[in-house]
């Protein structure tokens, strides 16, 4: 089934790293990511509120950009729009997007976030895209998804994940959460067979998505495993 996902990134560990921390007044508009193959990532990006000369002195620094070029310069608004190139490191987490058969829809930079709307023709690929990324020492957060239901609406909040059902229900039914606690983080993750890291993640995730509901947001966090 279609689906469609938004991860959020810390600018620290991913595209522009260097420039934001530079040059924190700095704004930034993505205007089209596009993909020449898995391991080339070529975004259009308008840059606002920032000397221009210093923007090109610290891109040229920038261990995340390969190469910049600047396009157009709008005098009137004091924007400036470049194609750039991403680094390798970069390069590496858009491509585990593309060999998992996901399109990047939107990326945006907020609070010191990347937050980048994704596309996948299944769901499975969108836990791929999470694992492989996060195996490259990069934490990744998928703040929602959604899927297309029977009545073709996208923007149909998706459930809980199967391994969270899972999680959530043995640690209500086993008293994890009494007061006191019958069991332990690590004792209730050896009879699912997972690491007491794993299940602690796996548990903030599927919380956060059951208080989202109940607090009506539509914002609310839904992990992949």
């Amino acid at each position: 089934m279609t689906t469609i996902a938004e991860l959020s990134l810390s600018t620290d560990e991913f595209a522009l790293a260097e420039t934001l921390r530079q040059l924190p007044a700095m704004e930034v508009r993505v205007e089209s990511v596009v993909a020449e193959g898995p391991a080339r990532t070529v975004p259009l990006v308008w840059f606002s509120n920032v000397d221009p000369d210093e923007l090109q002195q610290v891109l040229g620094d920038d261990p995340t950009v390969d190469e910049y070029q600047c396009l157009l310069e709008d005098t009137d608004d004091e924007e400036w729009f470049y194609r750039l190139q991403y680094g390798e490191d970069v390069s590496s987490v858009c491509g585990s997007v593309y060999t998992n058969g996901g399109t990047v829809l939107d990326a945006q930079i907020t609070d010191d976030q990347w937050t980048l709307r994704l596309l996948f023709p299944h769901r499975e690929e969108l836990s791929e895209t999470v694992s492989a990324i996060e195996a490259q020492g990069v934490r990744v957060d998928v703040r929602r998804m959604v899927e297309a239901g029977q009545d073709e609406d996208l923007e149909t909040t998706a459930a809980l994940t199967e391994p969270q059902q899972e999680a959530i229900s043995e640690a209500y039914r086993q008293g994890y959460y009494d007061v006191p606690r019958e069991i332990s983080l690590e004792e209730l993750a050896n009879e699912l067979g997972i690491s007491h890291q794993a299940l602690s993640e796996r548990l903030r995730r599927a919380n956060r998505v059951l208080a989202s509901e109940q607090l009506n947001e539509s914002g609310g966090e839904l992990a992949t495993e």
